[in-house]
């Protein structure tokens, strides 16, 4: 089973390809918004009430917005953020957000979190900071490296018995998802994000439920496996999703 890009990634990639003038308007509203209603944003300078995204990015971008990035923060591995709290707190409950840069040490600019409302998704504005990024090169060493050892210890762990489809996922490491290229996006990096999502698809699939496990112990274990590739996933997307960590 596959996870696809997230509401914060697809949104980092085409807000920074309209930005940064590489996607015509309409192209980058149909790209963000995919098969949902409408995507609204609340919360902006300057704009009471939520706005579309047409009057959102003129905000932004006289807010000094050129480029947005993904993060997707855990509890104990707060990956593209930067703070300050309230924003971090909202990205952390909501699992992903987009920070607007670029920015300088000292200057406070503009994060974004997802919710889901219907069959859309209302996104908000709150001050965010400078944050470091993985970097690419770096991130895609380490998630290669992570998804060979953690086949390796799920194989100890007889993962076949417990989750035949996740087995036969780790059989085929050289297969990726396809991430659809954005314009702009370094081929690198669409290949770095179908990647990520498809081990963050297979740590989906593996934590559906405890697999039989017969014991605690059994289930920390699964658990100790899956946990490297679940952060490895995170920081490639978040490094593949995030200009700033780009290579030039």
């Amino acid at each position: 089973m596959d996870a696809g890009l997230p509401d914060a990634g697809r949104l980092a990639w085409w807000l920074t390809a309209w930005l940064r003038g590489d996607a015509a308007g309409d192209d980058a509203l149909a790209g963000i918004t995919g098969d949902d209603a409408a995507h609204r944003v609340a919360g902006l300078p300057g704009h009471d009430e939520p706005v579309g995204w047409a009057l959102a990015v003129g905000a932004l971008r006289s807010a000094g917005a050129e480029e947005a990035g993904l993060a997707l923060p855990t509890e104990g591995d707060p990956v593209g953020l930067g703070g300050p709290r309230a924003f971090n707190d909202a990205a952390l409950e909501a699992g992903e957000a987009v920070v607007l840069g670029p920015l300088l040490p000292g200057q406070d600019g503009w994060g974004l979190v997802p919710e889901r409302v219907g069959r859309g998704v209302l996104w908000t504005a709150y001050p965010a900071r400078r944050r470091q990024v993985p970097d690419v090169g770096e991130a895609d060493r380490a998630l290669r490296q992570a998804l060979t050892l953690g086949a390796t210890a799920l194989a100890d762990l007889d993962v076949a018995a417990w989750r035949p489809e996740v087995a036969d996922e780790l059989m085929d490491l050289r297969r990726t998802v396809a991430a659809e290229p954005v314009p702009g996006v370094p081929p690198r990096c669409v290949e770095l994000a179908g990647r990520a999502m498809r081990v963050l698809g297979i740590v989906d699939l593996a934590l559906v439920d405890d697999g039989g496990a017969r014991t605690a112990a059994e289930v920390a274990a699964r658990r100790e496996a899956l946990d490297p590739l679940a952060r490895a996933g995170r920081r490639g997307l978040v490094a593949a999703c995030s200009p700033e960590g780009w290579p030039r």
